[in-house]
């Protein structure tokens, strides 16, 4: 694992709303996040957790701070730029799946390399590389209808990872799943950060949280305690 951050963040804050109203979800959040690392996001309801995590994939700028992305500062980007960042560098992975309920699984992975402007020989081996990663690759041609819940999972990871990004976020990614299917797509992760892929995850599951070598724990709009688990890196 490389020593330098691959995301830092310095005196982060996002306030919503103004004046007697205003609410401050982050109170200026310092953060370093060492490429290739595996982080679990903790915290209870309102603790900022959530909010954080859409600053890091810019999916949200903060009001105030300094949010370097390989070096870059993404608080200066505008909405496309950030949406050009999204698409070239971070892969989603969101708790209810989020899939084409009348396209196959292969067609739900192409979607990212043909908002790209992929041509369909590329969209298909980079599709079909991606689902046999995720150890789905005979079932490219099943509807989400067709998969259980945690081949439907398995699917948007894949989706996530098709593009090759540098950091992959995760969302509660196991929250509509049974033990058993959580300890499975937690061992992909596992096995996609091996492969030196970043990944971010939010969750509230202890046991979950586990796989990660980082743990943060967020509070009241601050940054509670960072946990290291000892796990070794990539």
């Amino acid at each position: 694992m490389a020593d330098d951050p691959i995301i830092r963040l310095r005196g982060i804050t996002k306030t919503y709303g103004t004046g007697a109203t205003a609410f401050q979800a982050l109170k200026s959040i310092d953060l370093d996040i060492t490429r290739g690392d595996f982080v679990a996001v903790m915290g209870p309801s309102g603790s900022g957790k959530s909010t954080a995590m859409n600053i890091l994939g810019c999916l949200d700028v903060p009001t105030s701070g300094e949010y370097l992305f390989r070096g870059h500062h993404v608080e200066t980007l505008d909405r496309d730029q950030r949406a050009l960042l999204r698409r070239r560098y971070f892969g989603f992975v969101f708790q209810g799946f989020n899939l084409l309920s009348r396209t196959t699984a292969l067609e739900n992975v192409e979607l990212p390399l043909l908002y790209r402007g992929e041509d369909r020989r590329t969209r298909y081996e980079r599709g079909m590389a991606a689902l046999d990663k995720v150890g789905l690759k005979p079932w490219w041609d099943h509807t989400p209808a067709e998969l259980s819940g945690g081949q439907q999972q398995r699917v948007a990871i894949a989706r996530a990872i098709v593009t090759s990004p540098d950091v992959l976020l995760a969302d509660e990614p196991t929250g509509n799943l049974d033990t058993e299917r959580s300890f499975e797509i937690m061992e992909l992760l596992t096995d996609l950060n091996r492969s030196g892929i970043t990944v971010l995850m939010v969750t509230h599951e202890p046991d979950m949280a586990a796989y990660a070598r980082t743990i943060v724990h967020f509070r009241d709009g601050l940054v509670e305690r960072v946990e290291n688990t000892g796990k070794a890196g990539v």
